[in-house]
């Protein structure tokens, strides 16, 4: 449920045990005060997803867009930055632009997707990456992140991780052989929050709480997630996702999912030609994508007394095309609609 609208809904049945602070819920990013220092038991990070570098095919194919979100950090004093996947479709190649984000000032992590793996193997995108495994965990201010790594298959009885491509015939075969966590993941994933002594927060690329099109062990993964919370009240907080390319949050089981939207567009399946005819000669698949005007981001502050505020951002439809003018599908599978927004939002969540 989208709680763009949340002052027109019930809140009781929608938050789940959670309270929301007023009109803040539903206010803009630019109407919220700017932030001051980061506060003892407070972390403030940048939360961004599905850029698409990869020049001459996505539009806004320069640093300069990736620039945008990292100056936004340091302008509200962000602790961190991390990405939930499809940050380049070839990580090996385009090392400059890896590097740029992985040297920034700022502490910057990399939460794997699929187009990660598509024009290099597995290995040459982790190595870019600097990652030694494609999930992990760190800590930072009192909160523990857990990357997840959502690009695994099943195929013959092994669990093969996405390299160069390879998911595109699986999933052609059997779509709901993709975005897989592989057990020993679920393992290490049920392992790494008990032992943990923070409450975390876990990212993904595909989504663990969507009914259509997320990964196929989103079931899984929630049932490690509630157990932990039963054990220890409020372990699990937030869980953020990309790949979709949609804005909405949900809070289910007393935790809070942030389906993020896209830093750039939305993928449109048919071809539309309501862009001008050199946007093609520029980008190859410009007429697959409905763009947005700026690279929109989040700005998260977490506390340990069980607030969560996010600083959404708006944008425009690029020259003002809509998924509508397009003739393309106004919503995905979900029901969530195509915006060029993150939604802005303020929680206070209670764990017993």
């Amino acid at each position: 449920m989208n709680i763009k609208n949340v002052n027109a809904i019930d809140r009781r049945s929608f938050l789940s045990g959670a309270a929301l602070l007023g009109a803040a819920a539903a206010m803009p990013a630019s109407a919220m005060p700017a932030p001051g220092p980061t506060a003892p038991g407070t972390l403030r990070f940048c939360a961004f997803a599905d850029i698409h570098y990869y020049p001459k095919t996505f539009p806004h194919d320069t640093r300069e867009w990736l620039e945008r979100i990292l100056d936004r950090a340091v302008k509200t004093r962000c602790d961190m930055v991390i990405h939930m996947g499809d940050f380049t479709h070839k990580p090996a190649e385009f090392r400059d632009y890896v590097d740029f984000y992985n040297d920034f000032k700022i502490p910057c992590y990399h939460t794997i997707g699929n187009h990660d793996d598509d024009g290099n193997v597995h290995e040459e995108t982790l190595d870019a990456y600097r990652l030694e495994r494609s999930y992990y965990h760190f800590d930072r201010n009192g909160f523990r992140f857990v990357v997840t790594d959502t690009n695994h298959c099943l195929i013959d009885g092994e669990w093969i991780h996405y390299s160069k491509g390879n998911y595109y015939a699986v999933g052609r075969k059997d779509s709901s052989n993709i975005s897989r966590v592989s057990p020993a993941q679920l393992e290490w994933m049920k392992a790494t929050i008990e032992s943990s002594p923070y409450p975390c927060i876990v990212t993904s690329h595909a989504s663990y709480e969507r009914a259509y099109g997320g990964s196929p062990d989103g079931k899984a993964v929630r049932a490690i997630l509630n157990e932990a919370n039963a054990k220890h009240p409020g372990r699990v907080r937030l869980v953020i996702n990309g790949h979709h390319h949609h804005d909405n949050v949900r809070i289910l089981d007393n935790i809070v999912y942030l389906d993020l939207n896209s830093a750039n567009y939305e993928w449109m399946a048919k071809p539309h030609s309501a862009y001008p005819a050199e946007y093609s000669k520029q980008w190859r698949l410009a007429s697959h994508t409905v763009m947005w005007d700026d690279p929109v981001s989040a700005i998260i502050t977490i506390s340990q007394d069980g607030r969560i505020r996010v600083e959404g951002q708006k944008s425009r439809f690029h020259l003002g095309i809509t998924p509508a003018m397009a003739k393309c599908p106004v919503a995905d599978s979900n029901g969530r609609l195509t915006t060029p927004d993150i939604q802005s939002f303020d929680l206070q969540m209670r764990y017993a």
